[in-house]
This record gives structure tokens, C-alpha cells and sequence, in this order.
């Protein structure tokens, strides 16, 4: 069984490269929005079952991804959006920094809440733009 395990491990990895590699940047961004949020779900699972060395190993995932996100942004052709977001991915990191700190769900949760309103924004931009 393990070996079977072993080899789906290796196929996702394989796919998930496969992936990345011929994603625009648009895709890519959702990704990573995808991972920050699949990371900080599970350190939200984490904290509820008082599991601190997982907690924190998905939660610096996830802060790992935001900090990405983050260094993404062209601050100087992106405008106000591109500084708002930079405020926000900023205040994101703190709040993952005190989550981790707090063992607190409630502001792993307010993280999340967050990135699900920017992947709300980021996937309703026009197709036209989302190859730029």
C-alpha cells in the first residue's frame, strides 16, 4: 500500500510541476491563492486538535506564500490595487505571526476570509486581462 501512496505522491508532484510550467500568471496567482488557503486550513484543523508542531509548519506555509504573493505585486505599475494589496498581504503575515503565537483559529479564519476575497476578485477578472 505504501508503495501505491508513494507513487500518487509522486504523480501529484509530477503534475503539479507539469502544471506550473505552462500556467499563465494569472493561473498562477490562483494557485498560490489556492495553496495559502489550503495551508491555513489545515493549521486551523491543527489548532482544534492542540497538534503545535503541525500548527506551525502549515501555518509558516502558508505565510511562506503570502510573502510570495507579496513579491508578485509591481508596486509601480500596479497603482493604489497593487499598494492596498501590499497593506493586506502585510497585515496577513502579522495575523499569522499572532495566530501561531495565540494558537488562535479565530485569526487563522480571519486570514482566510480574507484570500477567499481576493481570489473572489482575482477570479472575476476579465478573461482579456487575465493573460497580461
Amino acid at each position: 500500500m505504501s508503495v501505491n501512496l508513494n507513487a500518487l505522491k509522486e504523480y501529484k508532484s509530477v503534475d503539479l510541476r507539469a502544471t506550473v510550467e505552462t500556467a499563465s500568471p494569472h493561473k498562477l496567482i490562483s494557485m498560490l491563492l489556492e495553496g495559502a488557503l489550503t495551508s491555513l486550513a489545515k493549521a486551523k484543523g491543527s489548532i482544534e486538535r492542540q497538534q503545535i508542531e503541525e500548527r506551525t509548519t502549515h501555518l509558516n506555509k502558508a505565510s511562506d506564500i503570502i510573502v510570495g504573493l507579496k513579491g508578485s505585486l509591481d508596486l509601480e505599475q500596479g497603482g493604489e490595487v497593487a499598494l492596498n494589496l501590499d497593506e493586506l498581504y502585510n497585515y496577513m503575515i502579522r495575523q499569522i505571526v499572532l495566530a501561531n503565537r495565540e494558537n488562535s483559529a479565530d485569526k487563522v479564519q480571519e486570514v482566510m476570509s480574507l484570500i477567499l476575497e481576493i481570489r473572489q476578485g482575482w477570479s472575476s477578472m476579465p478573461v482579456e486581462l487575465q493573460n497580461d
